[in-house]
This record gives structure tokens, sequence and C-alpha cells, in this order.
């Protein structure tokens, strides 16, 4: 992807760096804390830079990678307690962000970091939303369970890699899983992957989710194989005035499955107004009538994750002349990057 699309940056802590990128415009948005992630791998996943897209219409969307995985440093273990999580939260919000207030949209296991952020700095956040989130490690299977999966990575990460597919993407194809198992084995070794899950099973949310005071969003898919319906009913039940809203579906990743419906929740929330994904908004046919018809298929492959080169090589012309098309696109669309052009088209099927 172009530079303009993710700019990876760094920071340290304790003499760990950090990677986080940053992506649209507007008031910060952070997400982080996930199980597994990479920030170059993730961006190549179109559904993933879809969601992350929509978001970024309206927001500017920061994410980093933990300590010991993706392009953090790897040289190091991942954090074995939400104190050790918080400290990492903490000095990638104060690099991003400086003293701006911030939303956090946290998500599965990185659930219990956003929001003990949250109840530690009532004064730095606005809003915020969990997704597919849980308040103890210790409900999420039973205990034969959980050491069953600790055990299967442990011996053999290829095999434990597999079974977390077919767990967290069960209605994928197999080319898709195969992906999957891939993206996990090359964002984290087996000892960073065996540590950072049994340290999601001991993280317990229980002493904080009280003393959160931000309006918060739970959301929750209500056949969620990896993370309960149930728990994410007891995470709203345990912050003050918490708004839970049960989503359809099994998929336990929010870009998957129905990620208008997530996206659309959490922009209305946010306080942007939003129509149904597809629906025009005011504009939109003027400024898709602007395009022309070059445009419209340098914006296809754009949408499709071609690089400038890939689609100059395509389309035959110069890596300069796509670069000039691209601007062109985002001019006559109004939007910051050429990730929200392509979301954009998405969203309003220009495309």
């Amino acid at each position: 992807m172009h530079a303009e699309d993710q700019l990876i940056r760094y920071t340290e802590r304790d003499g760990t760096s950090i990677a986080w990128s940053a992506v649209g415009s507007g008031p910060p948005l952070v997400i982080g804390g996930w199980w597994s992630s990479h920030l170059e791998l993730d961006w190549r996943n179109a559904k993933f830079r879809r969601f992350v897209g929509l978001l970024a219409e309206h927001r500017t969307v920061i994410r980093y990678d933990r300590p010991g995985a993706g392009v953090s440093d790897r040289g190091t273990m991942p954090a074995r307690s939400l104190e050790e999580e918080l400290a990492t939260l903490e000095t990638l919000v104060d690099a991003a962000t400086g003293s701006q207030r911030i939303s956090l949209f946290g998500a599965s296991s990185g659930g219990g970091v956003a929001s003990l952020f949250a109840a530690r700095h009532p004064q730095r956040v606005e809003r915020l939303v969990l997704y597919g989130s849980y308040a103890r490690g210790a409900d999420l299977a039973p205990p034969a369970a959980r050491a069953t999966m600790l055990g299967l990575i442990e011996q053999h990460w290829g095999l434990g890699s597999r079974v977390l597919a077919d767990l967290f993407l069960p209605d994928a194809t197999a080319e898709e899983r195969a992906e999957f198992v891939e993206f996990q084995r090359r964002s984290a070794s087996r000892e960073v992957a065996l540590a950072s899950l049994r340290a999601v099973y001991g993280f317990d949310s229980t002493g904080h989710l009280g003393d959160v005071l931000a309006p918060t969003l739970v959301l929750h898919r209500r056949d969620d194989r990896a993370i309960p319906f149930v728990l994410g009913r007891d995470v709203a039940q345990r912050i003050r005035n918490a708004r839970f809203v049960a989503l359809e579906g099994d998929d336990h990743f929010p870009w998957r499955g129905d990620a208008d419906g997530v996206v659309r929740a959490t922009l209305e929330f946010l306080g942007v107004p939003v129509d149904a994904p597809g629906r025009a908004r005011d504009g939109v046919t003027a400024a898709s009538a602007r395009l022309t018809e070059r445009e419209r298929e340098v914006l296809r492959r754009v949408a499709a994750g071609e690089t400038d080169a890939e689609i100059a090589a395509h389309l035959l012309l110069s890596v300069h002349t796509v670069h000039r098309h691209i601007a062109n696109i985002r001019t006559k669309l109004g939007v910051p990057s050429r990730t929200a052009a392509a979301a954009w088209a998405l969203r309003h099927e220009l495309i």
C-alpha cells in the first residue's frame, strides 16, 4: 500500500519498541490490545482494511502491535497482566495523540485494557466501545478446555493455530482459514502465542469495570463461538449506564460477517450521523458523477488492495499517473486518504 495509507511509526517504553499507525482524520479512535495482531499483515486483509477505512472516514484510527508480536519489538515477551498492558497503551496514547481526548474501541481480549484505561484516565476518554469482550478470562472455557488449548500451542503451534482458526473463523473458506493460520504464526512465535493466551485466560476486569465513567457501548454477536454472548452481556451489566447491543452472526472478528453493522453502531455511538451502507447521502451522486471512467477503474483496484505499481502495470500507466489519479479521486470524494476513498466507494456501491 502507498505510504499515505499506513505509515508505521515507533515509540518506546523501557527500551521496548511499540509499533503503531494512524489512518483517516478527525478525533482519535484507538484500537488495540488484540491477542494476535500484525500492522502490516492486517493491512493486506481486504476485509480488515475496509472495516478500518469505514471508521477512518470520520475518525483518526490508531492501531498498535503489542510488544513481542507483529512489527513491535520481537525480542521481548508480551504483557503478563492488565497492568502491563495498560502501561503499553498509556505510552502509545501519549505518543500518538499528545493531550487529546480519545475514544477507545476494545475488542475481544483488548476490551480489558481499554476499559482499564477508561477507568484510570476518565479525563482522557470521551467514549468507550467494547466488542466481543469479557470480564474474566477464566470464564472463556472450562479449566480442562483452557489447559488443552495451551497444551496444543506449547506442543505444536501449527496445530494450535489451526484449532484457533476454526474457532475464530467458523464460516470461513478453507483458503481463509489457511491464511489466518499463516497470519498467526507470522504474528507471534510459539512462546509469545503461549504466553499471550495464558495472559488472556488470566485477565480479570471485574475490579475496575464499575469504575468506568465514560459513556460505553457494548456490542456482542449472539452466536460468537470464541467469546460466549453471555459474557458480553455480563460486561455491560458491570459498567454503569452501559448500552448493550446484540448483533446477529457467529463471526468473532468485527471485520467479518456484518461488519457494516458494527461500524454503523460504533459511529452512531460516537456521534457521527450515518446512513445504512449503500444508501446515498447528500452529495454522493454528485461526487460519483465527477469521477472519470479511468478514475473508477483505479478506485476499483485500490479497493482490491493493489499497490500503485500493480495498478500501473495492469492499466499500462506510469506510477506517477496512478498516484495523480488517486489524488484526484480523493479530492473529488472529499476524503483524506486512498483507504478512505476505497471505503467510501464500497459503502456507497460505486464499484
